[in-house]
């Protein structure tokens, strides 16, 4: 069966050109097939390559989808690798790259790796999202990081009610709320102030934005739980007219992954569960012997956090 890789880059990135072509020629030479996407095909200039539309059939049939930027280039990349099911490999060129697996100073022994097939594929937990207004069904989306519902206005902040299994839980005013998968506690839920979940723990975080409120501390329940957000409006606001609109026009926003976005009324309801479907990434190294996993991301921490270990010795 023909082996093929779709390398995605961040085409404004120069390292990421460069890469990509890096990628693309030692494929190339080692009888591995190789797309790359319309959009960024005239920035990559991966001779060699197959040019396809950046739609979700680009990842069909692929062995794997290769990443080389940083998480936002990863998040795009996401959305092709989740819909035809196959894994991410990220290379990260962005500050942090927590979802990146190699960095760029060894991408020749990456691709060898992919050449000979070593490397391991994990799942990672994805959560569905529903808004709802007047009991209507508005939109429906999803989110591998998290699912934020965010102020519209800067001056004003905004009302919610928060629940989880149908019960509610706080009614508070802030900046808005963070519902998070352990993939996304590193990310926006993590600037927030909510806890690091290792990425083999299943669980769902809500992480209050600057909530001004006694009891709005972040929270980590089952996988099996279902998290709502009400907007009751902006803070000192009512609600009016039949489906709860606000006279303003939207007063919230919900962003997903940072990329996907819908306008939020005063009364609109928003729900968020365990996704059906995950996102796959390949590991390398000791997450591809099965071994070590949780040691692995403890490692990551360190380095892209740079966290002082000075003076650790280790079990005797």
């Amino acid at each position: 069966m023909k082996r093929i890789v779709l390398v995605v880059a961040h085409g404004g990135r120069p390292e990421a050109r460069r890469g990509a072509r890096l990628v693309v020629d030692r494929l190339a030479d080692a009888g591995v097939a190789t797309r790359v996407l319309a959009t960024e095909a005239a920035d990559l200039e991966c001779v060699g390559a197959d040019i396809v539309p950046a739609t979700a059939e680009a990842a069909v049939d692929v062995e794997m989808v290769m990443v080389l930027g940083g998480d936002g280039t990863l998040l795009r990349a996401a959305e092709l690798a989740r819909a035809a099911g196959v894994p991410l490999l990220g290379v990260n060129l962005g500050r942090v790259g927590f979802l990146a697996e190699a960095e760029p100073d060894d991408l020749a022994g990456v691709v060898t790796q992919v050449v000979e097939r070593r490397y391991a594929v994990q799942e990672r937990m994805t959560i569905d999202v529903t808004t709802r207004l007047g009991g209507e069904v508005t939109g429906r989306t999803w989110a591998l990081n998290e699912a934020s519902v965010e102020k519209i206005a800067r001056e004003r902040m905004i009302e919610l009610v928060t629940e989880v299994d149908g019960r509610p839980l706080a009614r508070w005013a802030g900046d808005g709320v963070v519902c998070a998968t352990p993939t996304g506690s590193t990310a926006y839920a993590f600037s927030a102030g909510g806890p690091i979940v290792w990425p083999e723990v299943e669980a769902l975080l809500m992480v209050p934005v600057s909530a001004h409120a006694l009891f709005a501390g972040p929270m980590v329940v089952s996988p099996r739980s279902v998290l709502a957000v009400e907007v009751i409006g902006k803070s000192g606001g009512a609600i009016h007219g039949p489906g709860g609109q606000d006279d303003d026009g939207p007063v919230g926003v919900l962003w997903c992954d940072g990329r996907r976005s819908l306008d939020l009324a005063a009364g609109a309801r928003v729900e968020v569960r365990r996704g059906a479907q995950p996102v796959l990434v390949a590991r390398l190294g000791a997450d591809a012997a099965g071994a070590a996993g949780g040691a692995a991301f403890t490692d990551r921490l360190v380095a892209k956090f740079g966290l002082p270990v000075t003076g650790w010795r280790g079990a005797p």
